[in-house]
């Protein structure tokens, strides 16, 4: 009688999720370097070059400053912190639709400017009247709206231009010196972006648990990438996120 036929086993299986580990993503220090999202990886080396969108609201808890992204992007970590640099900021869709209704004038445009500190940024301010205005008048205010945002990003480090934007000075700068032209009812720096960075900080080597990944800073190229479009897989939230 022959013997009975024995089953090969099934190849065990790798539970992927059992080798990942969490890791806390930290602001820049412009925003003090506070956990501002959770990502999990199972190579911390994975984590440098993944970029970070959260709100205004996120980081200092004001509700007025939700329709505010900031996009932040990692290039550091140490033990269980993954430490980023900015690289720009946009405005929900929402907000700027309730700003743009009908029987007014949208005069939006862009500024590429330099910062005092080296930066090359990428300026999208955002102006709305009460009534329609002229073509001509449209000119002038884009030409004094370029002028008056290159002139203020000339004498300022970068973090003061953000803070600026988030606070809406910076707006408001813009909106004063367009008032001879004709008075606009909103200006908002509707996006920015870097261009080129000048000089992204490192941290001290005492600096939040522990030693560096030899991985190098994102090179110049990387920092530059202009409208990049991220896939979820790269993309890290507030809310905790998975890879």
């Amino acid at each position: 009688m022959p013997a009975p036929k024995v089953k090969p086993k099934g190849r065990a299986t790798k539970d992927k999720w059992k080798s990942k580990n969490w890791y806390n993503v930290m602001s820049p220090e412009m925003f003090n370097r506070q956990k501002v999202a959770e990502t999990l990886t199972d190579e911390p080396e994975n984590l440098i070059g993944r970029v970070a969108e959260v709100t205004v609201q996120d980081i200092n808890g004001d509700f007025s400053k939700m329709h505010i992204k900031l996009q932040f992007k990692v290039n550091d970590v140490r033990g269980t912190e993954a430490h980023t640099y900015f690289i720009g900021h946009d405005m929900s869709s929402d907000y700027v639709r309730r700003m743009t209704r009908r029987r007014k004038s949208k005069i939006d445009m862009v500024v590429d400017t330099k910062t005092r500190d080296d930066y090359l940024i990428r300026l999208k301010p955002l102006a709305i009247s009460g009534n329609r205005v002229r073509a001509s008048q449209q000119s002038a205010i884009r030409h004094i709206m370029n002028t008056t945002l290159t002139e203020f990003c000339s004498t300022k480090p970068l973090d003061e231009i953000v803070k600026a934007i988030i606070s809406g000075q910076l707006a408001k700068i813009a909106a004063n010196a367009c008032k001879p032209i004709h008075p606009l009812q909103r200006v908002e720096i509707q996006k920015s972006e870097i261009l080129k960075a000048g000089f992204i900080p490192e941290l001290p080597p005492e600096a939040e648990g522990g030693e560096p990944l030899p991985t190098a800073a994102p090179t110049e190229e990387a920092a530059s990438e202009e409208s990049e479009v991220l896939d979820e897989s790269e993309e890290i939230t507030p809310e905790t996120e998975t890879q």
